[in-house]
């Protein structure tokens, strides 16, 4: 099966030799071409080999987010299955690659503290003190 660079950014790529395509056969409906054609994709990555060519910061961050599709050996698992032929689930697999990969290595904004304006405050107080006197109309008058 030919492999193909993942495409990650214009300026970040992975190449093929770090990817590894295993064919097996597919579950679920199909009649007998299911039985006797493996079309389905296992696609891995290894990722000890990707570390030297991305850096330590986004493989750890791919680890992170990534960590269920990662298996024992340290390799990032992609499974595609859904067409009728090989090809075009190798591609569905580079697709899906790609896009965990881009998805993980985005680098997320970060939070600035903000406090809240003064007309929020009162409408908070304001719902508060409705919901008490609403809650306190409803228990018996004292005697």
């Amino acid at each position: 099966m030919p492999l193909r660079d993942l495409e990650l950014s214009s300026r970040r790529r992975l190449p093929a030799r770090l990817l590894r395509a295993q064919s097996v056969r597919s579950s679920g409906p199909g009649g007998q071409n299911v039985n006797k054609v493996a079309t389905k994709v296992d696609l891995s990555l290894d990722l000890e080999a990707a570390a030297r060519l991305l850096g330590a910061t986004p493989i750890a961050r791919i680890r992170h987010k990534l960590a269920s599709r990662i298996t024992a050996d340290g390799r990032l698992h992609v499974q595609a299955g859904r067409a009728r032929t090989r090809g075009r689930n190798l591609e569905a697999a580079l697709s899906r690659m790609e896009d965990l990969l881009r998805e993980a290595l985005k680098v997320p904004r970060r939070r600035r503290a903000t406090r809240p304006s003064r007309a929020s405050r009162e409408r908070r107080l304001t719902a508060k003190r409705h919901t008490a006197e609403k809650k306190q109309s409803r228990s018996r008058p004292d005697e």
